[in-house]
Order: structure tokens, then C-alpha cells, then sequence
């Protein structure tokens, strides 16, 4: 696709744009956990078209197979995200199927059969255990479990035989991931953690010997606690425990070696990353001769990632040039590293990477086809000042409109989408994305704000959302728009906010409690505290009394926080997107606020989605979505042309459809 030579003009948010919401829908391809076997390289890629189905690819040699045809599905429901949904074990696939949520085995050259059957359980991260033919797997049981009973799913470590027959191996804990064999299966590590913690808060590593009938032996705590979380324990090819702990105040690597946690390089960097969802990996061993060899790792500094060689001996750490601003999972193994990345040039893809010469290879990238340059935005990082006094120091990045064809205004300001991104301890990046540019390209600016609470930054700027969600996260993204406004890059009467989720409160509570934003857009927003305990899922049920409050003394902060007992205060338009099924924020959330600005005779438009949960993965979702998003700003800030058909219908809006 090429640029224009020639320019036009035209007012911010009526630039012409090749990057129409059907690019977006169709051009991003999901990718999600690498991993090789051998010379194998395997990952999940998402079909938008098929309903959001994810799909296993292989990659041997030239030849790229599909080893889960539909209506095969390849996606775990354990804790509602998911992630850790198949492994390759010399060359046997095991995977879950979301239709049905069994484990199913496809041997090499055979067709996928059901190693378990249909029923209550969901499965997870599995681990294979070779010595006995068997895998360990994180079970979560949903029989009983219902909100009327107020009974929740029970969560525990058990191995499935090759004939499909269970063994519970570790319960009692809440909460189980990352069940790792040793190379000789004779131990067994994983971690653990229980209510009303999230696994970024606290978390145990533990460590157990695996008996000759498969049991396990007494459990031995190795690290962790109420305030310590663990994450990514892995075993070196020579046997010795690695994990990543965040007991110096950030996301470090350690080893147990000689009974004794040893620190292996003590930075103020992330070596690891929420579990939000399993069997995200970010370090690996490159297995030199007799022994294991380096590390392989990428940390995040500042908001970008990097990818570096570990020496365990000594602590040093070697930088290793690659293209990529964001890592977001990395594979290792014999001198082959699986890099899932991007940047603001590239798109999210996945490279084979040689170590030996760092060269890498592209197996799969998100976006086919790109954009010429010059409809592209390049995104400024920026850190500004929030907070009471401005205290603090937030983080974003910031994206100005471009396009080729068109010559802005001199005089003129674009307006500015402020987005607040979901978690609430999730994290903007700077890797390039079409929905990012859907808006750049038609003359929005965006800012991309990664607010207190965000990960990526150390514990203690992830802390400050403790007891503060719905105020700190909201002074940041406040604060970002009026940083960027001060600076002459948007109009201030044009300033919009938009989030998904727990971004969906933060947008909710900035238009109600701030007049900055002139509209906004919630996605599976939560609106209501009190209702999103009522109906949470089990992994965030007590997310709020670390959030918020414990729930002794929260009643009166649900009552403050809430946009819901607040809507007299909200008068700025809104659009809402919900999907029908979604298990983690319900569409009670979102109905509850469109009555209440339908009652109050505030603008407010509601589009729900059958058939999608909590994220839109349908390629129809995607466009419906981003084309109504677009209609009510225009409509809301006089943009439209005459006889613009309408997309989504706008109540309270005079002349609206």
C-alpha cells in the first residue's frame, strides 16, 4: 500500500484513511505462545473470521501445518484468561478444546483424540512427565460451583494418565500454576497462593520430590509469601530451580542452589510480568556444552523491553540486538530463541531467532500487509507529573495524528483519545497496532497512558493503585490529557477517554468525578464495585479488597467510587460495548450505567455483542465496534457530513438516529 502524492485538507477526525475498521478486523492476526520442540516451532494464531477461533500451527522446516482444523479451538478457561492451553512433548501435541474444555492428544501423524472426558473440569498448563507417561496439569473443578450456591470452582495440581484417569497431587491452596518436573522427574515445583491475594501481590514456590507410585512427597516452601510474588519457576537442563521473585522491589532472577535462594542479577527491571494468564515465559537456557549454558532474557526498562545474555556465575548481563521494543513471550533452546514481539515500526510477530548470529527469521507476523509509512504514527514516550501536587510521575506514550494526503490545519488542534488500559495491572506498549492507527490515521490524537498500577515500572509504582483504584489510575489519565493539551498538541475541548474492563471503570470514573473529557467510550466496563464482587469469577473475587478496601470497610469507598451512584454527576456523552457472554465483567455492569444515562437525558449509545466475552475476538465484532466508536465522537463533536448513515443509534442526542 502506498502514500498519496498529492495533499488535501480536511478537518482532525475527517482525514480520509486507508486503514478502514475492516483493515483492523482483518489485518491482526492474534499470536500467543511460541514453542519448540526440537527444530519445531509451534504457536496459536487466532482466525477473526472463524468466530475468533484459535488455531496450533507448526512450523518444520518450510513446510507450515495447521494441526487443529476447526472447529478444533485451542483455548483454556481456567481462571476465565486462560493461557497455558497446549504442549509439545516430543513431538505429541496436547491441547485444550474450548468447546468442550477436555485435553485432547495428537500423536505424530495422527488425528486428535480426547484424553479426557467432558465434563466439570477445565484444564491448564500442562507439564509432561515422561518417566511416567503422564501429564501435570492445573485442574480447575467447576461441579457445584454456581453464584446462586456461592460455592466457587476448586483449584488443584493432578496428574492425567494415558488413559485419562485423574490423580490429585497438591491441593488446598486456592489457587495453583506452573507445575514444573525436574529433567529427571524426580521433583516437582510450582507455585501456589490463596484469597484474597492476586498472584502479582503474593505467591509460594514449592518444591516436592515425586515418589516411584507418582505421588508426591512432603511439599518444601523455597520462596514467597503474602507480600513476595513469584512467577516463571523453570528448571536449568543441569537440574537447578531458576524462578523470578520481586523481593528487591522488582522482578528479578533467582536460582536455588545448595538449598539457598541466590539473586543472579539484581536490576531495577522486570524479568517478569503479571499472571494474568499461564505459561508466559520470558527467560530460557541455552544449554552449552556440559551444563546449562547461559540465559537467555528479556526485562522490561522503562516501559520497553530488552533482550540480553545472562551469565549465572558471574551476573552479567550481555545486551543482544534485535529489532523489538516489546518482548512479549521468548522460547529458548538449543541456540534457537522464539521471540514474540514488536515495535513501533513492526507489528506483533514471531522470529526464530539464532543466537549465534543474531539473525532473525519471521515465522508469522500479525499484520500481512502494512500501511505505507506515511499513514503510520511513531509513538513519543513521555513521562509528566500527576497527582496532588504532582507529586507523582506517570507514564505514556503518545501518538500525534499522521497522514500523507492530508495538510493539517496550522491553526487548528486534533482531538485527543486518552485510553486506559484493562488489568487494572496490565500495561501499554509501543508496538504497532492498526486500532491505534484506525485513529491517528483520520486525525485523532492518542495517548496511551500506563498509569499507577501499571507493570513494567517495579512493585512500588504497581502498589500505588493499592486501595486507590478509580482515583490514582483516573489523576493519570487526567493528568496525561492535560500534559498533552498544555503542550499544544490537542484541542481541549475535544478530549475523549476510552477503556476496556477495569480501563472501562477509569474512563466511567473520569467522566463522572472530572471535567476534562468531552465523551467517552466504555468497553465491558466496570461501573458498579459492589455488583463486580456480587458477580465476580473466583480468580478476581477478592481483586477489589486489594484494589479498594477489604471488604469490612469497603462499603462506604463502593459507594464513592462507583460511577453507578454517581450518574447526576455524569453529563458527558457515552457509548458502551458489551458482549453477551462475558464471564468477567457481566453485562449487568454496562446496562445499569445505559439506564441511567437513558433516565438522565444524557447522550448514550449501547451496542451489545452475541456470541463474545470478556474482549472482542469476532472480525464482524471488531468492525462493528470501531465503526460505532468513530460515528458517536463525530456525531458528538458536529463532524458528520450530511446524510452520514447512522451505525449506531444515539439516545438524547437532538437530530441523532
Amino acid at each position: 500500500m502506498t502514500a498519496s502524492t498529492s495533499e488535501q485538507n480536511a478537518a482532525f477526525g475527517l482525514w480520509p484513511s486507508p486503514i478502514s475498521a475492516a483493515v483492523v478486523a482483518a489485518g491482526a492476526t492474534p499470536l500467543s505462545q511460541p514453542q519448540a520442540d526440537g527444530g519445531d516451532a509451534y504457536w496459536l494464531a487466532g482466525r477473526a473470521s472463524e468466530g475468533g477461533r484459535t488455531t496450533l500451527l507448526r512450523q518444520r522446516g518450510a513446510d507450515l501445518v495447521e494441526l487443529t482444523p476447526a472447529p478444533f479451538n485451542v483455548r483454556s478457561r481456567v481462571h476465565e484468561y486462560g493461557g497455558g492451553a497446549y504442549l509439545v512433548a516430543a513431538g505429541t501435541v496436547y491441547f485444550s478444546h474450548f468447546a468442550d474444555n477436555c485435553i485432547y492428544e495428537i500423536a505424530p501423524g495422527a488425528a486428535p483424540r480426547a484424553l479426557t472426558r467432558a465434563g466439570s473440569a477445565r484444564y491448564a498448563d500442562f507439564a509432561h512427565d515422561a518417566a511416567r507417561g503422564r501429564l501435570v496439569v492445573v485442574r480447575e473443578d467447576h461441579a457445584g460451583a454456581s453464584s446462586a450456591s456461592d460455592m466457587q470452582p476448586v483449584n488443584t495440581l493432578c496428574a492425567i494418565d494415558a488413559d485419562g484417569s485423574e490423580t490429585v497431587l497438591a491441593q488446598g491452596s486456592d489457587f495453583y500454576a506452573a507445575p514444573r518436573l525436574s529433567p529427571d522427574g524426580q521433583s516437582l515445583a510450582w507455585l501456589s497462593w490463596d484469597h484474597p491475594r492476586m498472584p502479582w501481590q503474593g505467591t509460594e514456590l514449592w518444591l516436592a520430590q515425586v515418589n516411584p507410585d507418582g505421588s508426591l512427597g512432603r511439599p518444601t516452601l523455597v520462596a514467597g509469601g503474602p507480600e513476595e510474588a513469584l512467577c516463571q519457576p523453570e528448571w536449568s537442563p543441569a537440574g537447578v530451580l531458576h524462578f523470578v521473585s520481586d523481593r528487591s522491589g522488582w522482578w528479578n532472577l533467582y536460582r536455588l542452589a545448595e538449598g539457598e535462594v541466590q539473586p543472579l542479577c539484581e536490576r531495577a527491571a522486570e524479568f517478569g510480568s503479571p499472571h494474568w494468564t499461564f505459561a508466559v515465559s520470558m527467560y530460557g537456557f541455552s544449554q552449552g556444552n556440559g551444563g546449562d549454558g547461559e540465559i537467555i532474557c528479556t526485562y522490561i526498562e522503562n516501559g520497553v523491553s530488552r533482550l540480553a545474555q545472562l551469565s549465572p556465575d558471574t551476573g552479567k548481563l550481555a545486551p543482544i540486538t534485535n529489532p523489538y521494543e516489546e518482548i512479549r513471550e521468548l522460547r529458548v533452546g538449543g541456540g534457537v530463541a522464539l521471540i514474540l514481539g514488536g515495535s513501533p515500526h513492526i507489528p506483533l510477530e514471531l522470529a526464530r531467532f539464532e543466537l549465534a548470529s543474531a539473525t532473525p527469521h519471521v515465522l508469522a507476523r500479525s499484520i500481512s500487509a502494512l500501511p505505507a509509512d506515511g499513514y503510520l504514527s511513531v509513538p513519543e514516550s513521555v513521562t509528566y507529573a500527576s497527582g496532588a501536587n504532582g507529586q507523582r510521575s506517570a507514564h505514556a506514550f503518545y501518538y500525534p495524528p499522521c497522514n500523507a494526503d492530508v495538510r493539517p490545519d496550522p491553526s487548528a488542534r486534533p482531538p485527543l483519545m486518552v485510553i486506559s488500559h484493562g488489568g487494572p495491572t496490565g500495561m501499554a506498549t509501543n508496538t504497532l497496532k492498526l486500532a491505534t492507527q484506525y485513529w491517528t490515521s483520520r486525525g485523532f490524537a492518542v495517548l496511551d497512558v500506563n498509569y499507577g498500577g501499571s507493570s513494567g515500572f517495579g512493585r512500588a509504582y504497581r502498589d500505588a493503585l493499592k486501595g486507590q483504584w478509580g482515583v490514582v489510575d483516573v489523576d493519570d489519565c487526567v493528568a496525561g490529557a492535560r500534559y498533552v493539551a498544555t503542550r499544544g498538541l490537542a484541542d481541549p475541548e475535544r478530549l475523549v477517554i476510552r477503556g476496556g474492563s477495569a480501563g472501562g471503570l477509569t474512563t466511567l470514573c473520569a467522566l463522572t468525578f472530572h471535567d476534562v473529557f468531552k465523551a467517552g467510550a466504555s468497553y465491558y466496563g466496570v461501573s458498579d464495585l459492589k455488583g463486580l464482587d456480587d458477580d465476580s469469577h473466583k480468580f478476581e473475587s477478592h481483586y477489589n479488597e486489594y484494589l479498594i478496601a477489604p471488604k469490612a470497610q469497603s462499603e462506604s469507598l463502593y459507594l464513592l467510587r462507583s460511577p453507578i451512584n454517581h450518574a447526576d454527576k455524569l453529563t458527558r456523552p457515552m457509548i458502551f460495548f458489551q458482549g453477551l457472554d462475558d464471564k468477567v465483567v457481566p453485562p449487568q455492569q454496562s446496562e445499569v450505567m445505559v439506564t441511567a444515562l437513558r433516565a438522565s437525558g444524557v447522550p448514550v449509545a449501547y451496542m451489545t455483542l452475541e456470541g463474545e466475552g470478556h474482549g472482542f475476538r469476532k472480525a464482524d465484532s471488531i468492525v462493528r465496534t470501531l465503526e460505532a466508536e468513530l460515528y458517536f465522537y463525530l456525531r458528538i463533536f458536529g463532524l458528520t457530513t450530511q446524510g452520514q448513515p447512522a451505525v449506531v443509534a444515539i439516545e438524547n442526542l437532538p437530530g441523532a438516529a
